[in-house]
């Protein structure tokens, strides 16, 4: 199962937070059978895009993401805190997700190029670059990522490094445009060489959930598998126009990640600055280690003016 792909440490008050924080978990929903048919506010069915759907040629405004559940405004930094189980122990797991301003062209599509960092006990176990993209109906889709591993806190390589439009390797869907229960599952990329094919369906609509950054009503549940591990599975809750705050997991999920957004800031030019040159010495590593998949793709540019 992959790990969540959301510089300031959240002030002690507010983790604080985290011990009294109200919390609502998604209400059992069976198993098989037909689910619900879903449908719209006029009655009629949402449209439900599938990797099949992907379409070069329908991604005018690319980088401008603000998808309902998932708004990714570059500059924009998201704080995680929680735990994660490493060789059966429990330990804290602090994830710092950054929109850079960075956007880089993956299989002919102009992307958004996210930079995120998963520490668990305090150490980094993995970096990632990962590229998303809205296409006109304002779908969001992953169009790759490259993801190092770190042990001891030293870099030890990518091996899971997947590019859509290289290596049989496709893009999929990470956010509908307008995501029901009852819609069919869809994949979130396809990488046949790195066996990479998470799926994720909606679980639940109208959840109320509270973090130790506020408290939200009418939350989205996703719930994705890694289909070689179909009994473990990952929960993510989403606050509209917020995205992701909380994540969780189901199931015989070895890792049991647990999430909680602690903490929203908005970078000043200074500090982007920072984001952008740290992230641009990762893609010069990634040129580096990953020649044949990483190494094809354009430069990414500092992104100028809307997408």
């Amino acid at each position: 199962m992959r790990r969540l792909p959301v510089v300031f440490v959240a002030a002690a008050s507010v983790l604080t937070l985290l011990a009294s924080a109200c919390r609502s978990t998604p209400s059992p929903r069976a198993r098989g059978g037909t689910p619900p048919r879903a449908t719209t506010s006029g009655g009629t069915p949402p449209k439900t895009n599938t990797e099949k759907d992907f379409d070069r040629d329908n991604f005018d405004h690319s980088t401008n993401i603000d998808n309902r559940w998932l708004p990714l405004t570059p500059g924009t930094q998201f704080v995680y805190e929680g735990k994660i189980t490493e060789e059966k122990r429990r330990v804290s797991h602090r994830v710092v997700f950054i929109v850079t301003d960075l956007t880089k062209v993956i299989d002919g599509v102009r992307t958004q190029v996210i930079w995120d960092r998963d520490y668990d006990g305090g150490e980094l176990g993995e970096g990632e670059l990962s590229f998303f993209a809205q296409d006109n109906d304002g779908n969001v889709w992953l169009m790759g990522e490259y993801p190092e591993e770190y042990e001891e806190g030293k870099f030890a390589g990518a091996p899971d490094t997947w590019i859509a439009g290289l290596a049989r390797a496709r893009a999929g869907v990470l956010m509908r445009a307008d995501p029901q229960v009852g819609t069919s599952s869809y994949l979130q990329g396809w990488a046949p060489d790195i066996d990479f094919a998470d799926h994720a369906q909606v679980y639940e609509t109208g959840q109320k959930s509270c973090v130790p950054f506020d408290c939200y009503e009418d939350v989205l549940v996703t719930e994705e598998w890694d289909p070689a591990e179909p009994a473990a599975r990952q929960l993510k809750y989403y606050a509209a126009g917020v995205g992701n705050i909380r994540v969780g997991f189901a199931g015989n999920d070895s890792q049991q990640e647990d999430l909680v957004l602690v903490e929203v800031v908005h970078l000043d030019q200074q500090a982007l600055m920072e984001v952008r040159e740290a992230a641009l010495a990762v893609e010069r590593r990634a040129n580096r280690v990953s020649k044949d998949l990483y190494g094809r793709t354009p430069p990414a540019s500092q992104r100028l003016g809307n997408g």
